[in-house]
């Protein structure tokens, strides 16, 4: 699926209607774009051992609970990007409290750990980097949301964010430069 699809645009805006039958189909199409994105998240977090599908599944749970008032497929993968960040932390932060003997209620997707101990901290301190640059430069914040978690190209990324592409590039580059320096 291409970041351009006339049947999830329909189904999408049928959904920011109220329409559930639609957000389900809608979520089909894009299944395998959301594999994608969750295979991508696993690539960049130092080979953190990931479920991908548990990962996918419950990105749909979420997202299920409140969908997304999305514009397009662009913008919709960029919401589940999004929401598999926010996924991402919540594990890490619950396997941090696990370790330091807290009973924190885990997400149980199924039997296999979504995030190893090791990528946790990773997570979390690029989250905190988030934080921080959302508030000094919230639209470079949604730009690395996009392309880190979301593995979203330049093109899709701007379409997402209703950017161009020229400035997702530059934004983009002063975005990872920020974080480096932190």
């Amino acid at each position: 699926m291409s970041a351009t699809h006339p049947e999830l645009d329909t189904l999408l805006q049928r959904t920011r209607h109220g329409d559930r039958d639609a957000y389900d189909r809608a979520f089909a199409i894009a299944y395998a774009e959301l594999r994608g994105l969750a295979r991508a998240a696993r690539r960049r977090l130092s080979g953190a051992t990931l479920n991908t599908t548990g990962l996918v599944h419950e990105c749909y749970l979420r997202l299920l609970k409140s969908p997304p008032a999305a514009n397009d497929a662009a913008h919709f993968l960029a919401i589940a990007a999004q929401a598999m960040r926010h996924l991402l932390i919540e594990l890490a932060r619950a396997r941090l409290a696990q370790k330091r003997g807290s009973d924190p209620e885990l997400l149980d997707i199924d039997d296999h750990d979504l995030v190893e101990e090791r990528d946790a901290h990773e997570l979390i301190e690029i989250d905190e980097l988030l934080r921080k640059l959302a508030i000094l430069h919230p639209q470079q914040s949604a730009i690395v949301e996009c392309r880190f978690f979301g593995g979203l190209s330049d093109h899709e990324t701007a379409q997402a964010l209703g950017l161009s592409m020229r400035t997702v590039q530059r934004e983009w580059a002063r975005a990872r430069d920020w974080m480096a320096a932190q």
